[in-house]
Parts: structure tokens; C-alpha cells; sequence
């Protein structure tokens, strides 16, 4: 479990396929790893991720093509920069809301809007997701937890103040980038008790 609080700026320090879909990603974070361990969870993107292995302030998780094919760390590159989050501690403060790194989909910036003091970003999202996104909810954006300041049919704006563009990857991405996307699982338990019926007819 995360709270979408990015602790780090990583970068990708390489890609290796392991055959089939899968992937293993190597990720270099000093802090995140100062005290990881092999079987330890750190967020990268968003994507909760199990460390394989850590080398001097480097880390290793494989990625299975389920991940691959439901998030955008397939499109991720050697020098890539990357948001990194390992998972919270009980007893800690949760400065953000309740994330647990399983993303729900890819989205897309389709604007940026600056302002004096912060900026407006417009992302599109998979149709199937738009029913659990709701105006001043909480939503996952990269791993970064994020307030929605606005949404449509397909598509929600969240406001980024100086410190969110500054320390994660959401300040340098431009109009087209693919972002990972998660929605507040709470949405997902009220549907799935209150059997709400999903587009298509299925519960």
C-alpha cells in the first residue's frame, strides 16, 4: 500500500526482456533503496513493483506482461526519469490517500494550462474508468496522488502546484504522453457491493 506521496525522482537504468512479455527493470533511486530489500514493494509510475535485487543505490523488479500490457511501463527506456514511492509504513502519516500500485489503466495529457502559481493539466482516460473519477475526489496520476479539480465524460483536470511539477515526472511530461492511471479502490468496492452494473451489462 502507497499513498501517492513520490518520494524520489529515479531513473531507468535498463530494460532487459526475460522472454515471452515480461521485462526486467532495472531502476536507480539512492533513497528508496537505502533500506530496500529483496521482496520489498517500491512504486515506480505508480506500478507497485517487487524488489528482485539492489546494487549500489540501483534496484531490480521483474515485470510481467500483465503489467506491461495495463500500464506505461512498457514505453519506459534506459534514462528514462521515473516517480518512486516505497510502500507505507503503519503509523506513518498518510499525507495523500490510500493507493495500492495496481494501475487500472493508461491516460493521456491532451493540455497544459499555466497559470502564476500552478498549472492545469487535462488528461484523458479509458472510458470504462470515467464512472469512479469525481470532482475534488482523489485520483493516482503516475503515482502521484492528485485532487480532481474537474471532469467530463472522458477526461478529468487536476491543478499542479511548483513542488508536484518541480519533484515528479508530471512537470516535464507534454500533450500525448501516456500516464498510468488508478482510481480510488474505494469507488470500486461501493459499485461492486451496491451492484452497480457495468457498461455492457456486466456486474
Amino acid at each position: 500500500m502507497f499513498t501517492g506521496i513520490v518520494e524520489e525522482l529515479g531513473e531507468v537504468a535498463g530494460v532487459t526482456a526475460t522472454g515471452g512479455d515480461s521485462a526486467l527493470v532495472a531502476v536507480r533511486g539512492p533513497l528508496v533503496t537505502s533500506d530496500a530489500r529483496h521482496g520489498d514493494s517500491i512504486a515506480v509510475n505508480g506500478v507497485c513493483l517487487t524488489v528482485v535485487d539492489v546494487d549500489g543505490g540501483v534496484f531490480t523488479a521483474d515485470v510481467m506482461g500483465e503489467t506491461l500490457r495495463r500500464s506505461a511501463l512498457g514505453a519506459l527506456r534506459t534514462g528514462a526519469p521515473v516517480n518512486l514511492e516505497r510502500a507505507a509504513a503503519l503509523g506513518s502519516r498518510l499525507g495523500g490517500h490510500l493507493v495500492q500500485g495496481h494501475v487500472d489503466g493508461v491516460g493521456e495529457i491532451v493540455a497544459r494550462e499555466p497559470a502564476e502559481q500552478w498549472e492545469t493539466v487535462r488528461f484523458r482516460l479509458p472510458a470504462e474508468l470515467a464512472r469512479y473519477v469525481v470532482e475534488k475526489g482523489s485520483i493516482t496520476v503516475d503515482g502521484v496522488s492528485l485532487t480532481v479539480a474537474a471532469v467530463g465524460a472522458d477526461w478529468f483536470d487536476v491543478g499542479l502546484i511548483p513542488t508536484t511539477r518541480q519533484l515528479t515526472t508530471l512537470g516535464a511530461k507534454g500533450v500525448g504522453d501516456p500516464v498510468n492511471l488508478e482510481v480510488d479502490v474505494l469507488a470500486k468496492y461501493v459499485e461492486r457491493l451496491l451492484g452497480t452494473p457495468a457498461p455492457g451489462g456486466a456486474r
